[in-house]
This record gives structure tokens, sequence and C-alpha cells, in this order.
């Protein structure tokens, strides 16, 4: 048998992070083995449709979770999918988009895992959760720069989404493997300088590095830059993968290298003069900026996605 393909699911609010985070994945895992998917494209209404009905995009009455769910299951099996195509640039559907799955498929969007059926097609399952603020800043910087919004109506818009973001999204953070907050430190609290920290809650569900070799796990060492702890979430016990920002090369090479010692599939992502991209990340003005917990946020996703091909035929 031919190996079927690996899914990752990104599930998140709108602007927190997403397609950020999947570019660098796909990158390791080189472009050519990926397959990128956006859940947003089974909306059910256009923008106008929303607006005359009274409804938001976040709300699962307003897509297709049925033919989501279904393609995911055809995805999972190798087989192609004639995927329906929205554009958030003009609010409206276009020709639908013949897709056959690569080796791996990033499934990224709001309601990924809103239905049992579509969270047993994940071989992976990783939710964003950045804090409010920081995601407001985000989604007002894009829909202003890229989708013609003015800053009224960005913050409006948000407003009216809550409830939906309250009763739908957030609570599908209880299904994910891996839960990503990047959030600013507490020298910068206006992320002005465009780098972040990170807290990734890694629960017992998928099997993680033995990173207690590598990282502290002294809880009264606030010093290291990099630390792992215990705690609960969402009343359940977890381990805490915290990375500050002001990580230093050689902190962020060692637990890189010990990464990828596990997968020789991997030693070519901890090469930096082959991957130049490792953790790049646009900053506030537009320049590029160089994140050292979104590489290692990037590289422990893609270590669970190689890990998974070991697994599954």
């Amino acid at each position: 048998m031919t190996q079927r393909p690996i899914i990752l699911g990104i599930v998140g609010d709108s602007a927190a992070g997403k397609t950020t985070l999947t570019k660098g994945i796909a990158q390791f895992l080189g472009p050519e083995n990926v397959t990128v998917i956006c859940t947003d494209d089974y909306h059910r209404y256009d923008r106008k449709q929303r607006a005359e009905l009274g409804i938001t995009a976040l709300h699962p009455d307003c897509n297709h979770l049925d033919i989501m769910q279904q393609h995911l299951s055809l995805l999972r099996t190798g087989q192609p999918i004639l995927k329906p195509i929205y554009s958030h640039k003009s609010g409206t559907f276009e020709a639908p988009e013949y897709i056959k799955p690569n080796k791996f498929v990033i499934v990224e969007g709001l309601l990924g895992y809103s239905t049992r059926g579509a969270r047993d097609c994940y071989d992976v399952k990783v939710y964003l959760a950045p804090p409010e603020e920081l995601r407001a800043k985000w989604k007002v910087r894009r829909d202003t720069q890229k989708r013609g919004y003015s800053e009224d109506q960005v913050l409006a818009e948000m407003q009216k989404r809550e409830p939906d973001s309250e009763s739908f999204i957030r609570p599908q953070r209880q299904w994910s493997d891996i839960v990503v907050t990047f959030y600013p430190a507490a020298d910068d609290p206006d992320a002005s300088s465009g780098s972040l920290n990170v807290r990734l809650v890694l629960r017992p569900n998928i099997p993680h590095p033995e990173l207690t070799q590598v990282v502290t796990t002294d809880p009264n060492d606030h010093s290291s830059a990099i630390r792992l702890g215990l705690d609960r979430d969402m009343g359940k016990p977890v381990d805490v993968l915290e990375i500050d920002r002001h990580a230093t090369i050689d902190q962020v090479a060692q637990l890189e290298r010990f990464i990828c010692s596990d997968l020789p599939d991997l030693l070519h992502v901890c090469n930096r003069e082959v991957n130049p991209e490792l953790g790049k990340v646009t900053g506030t003005t537009g320049e590029t900026l160089q994140s050292y917990p979104l590489a290692l946020t990037q590289l422990l996703i893609a270590f669970h996605m190689l890990k998974a091909t070991k697994g599954h035929v």
C-alpha cells in the first residue's frame, strides 16, 4: 500500500496567525509535498447574504460542515476533491478547484474541529490562542491593508462576532494536541518590535519529544529563555513549553538539534544555510523578522507530522 496523506489541522479565530504558521510548516516539509486547504471555503453564504441574514461566518449554520467533513475523509484516504473557493477580498464564491492531496495536507480555518467526523481525520491538531488584544491588532492590520476595510469597520465586526467566537471557535481548543499562544514580552507590552514569546500547551494525546533532556524544568528558574513545566489546561494535566523572544541562537540550535535527532528526515530543517526561512515573520511595518519562538513552534509541529508518517500506511 502507498502511504496515505498525513493531515494537520490548524484552527483559530480570524487573524490568529494560522496562515503565518502554515507557511513555515509547509516550508519545512517542502512546498511540493504539501497541500494547503482553508475551511473558510466551505461558507454556506457569501458576504452579502450573511449581512442580509444577520449571521456571521463563525456560526456553524453559516458553513457546509457536512461537505467539509466528507472532503476531509476523502483526502485522508488519498482521494481528490472538488473544493469550493471563497474569496475574502470580494466576499463571493469563485469556481471550485480540483485538489489532489500530496504527502501532507494542512487544513486551516475557523471550524475545523467542529464535528466528531472532522476531528477523526487529523493526525495532528493545533489550536491558536493569542491574547484577544493582540489578535485585534493583527486583524485590524490585515483587514485594513489587504481587505479594504477601515479600522472602525474591523473593530465593529469583531464585536459583532464575539458571541460566536465564544460559543463556537474557542471551545475547539479542547480537541487540540498543541495549543499555541504567542504573546508580547513584559518589556515590550505593545509588541512594537514584532517579536513575541510563545507558550505551547502539549497535551499527552500524541507523543512529544522528551524535552526534559535539554530544557530546564526548574519552576524557580525564571532566567532561562526556554522552560518546560507542568500545568492544567481546560482541567486536564499538560506539559507547557515556553520560549522567550530573547532566546539565543545557541539555545535555539541545541533544542532544534535535539528534536531533529529523533527523525533523520528533519536534519535538513536544522541547517539554516539550507533553510533560511526558519521562523520568518512580517513585522508591523512590513519588514521581515526572525522569530526563534515561531521557528521552534513550526519545527515541533513538523516533527509530529513526520513522526506520523512512520506509523501509518
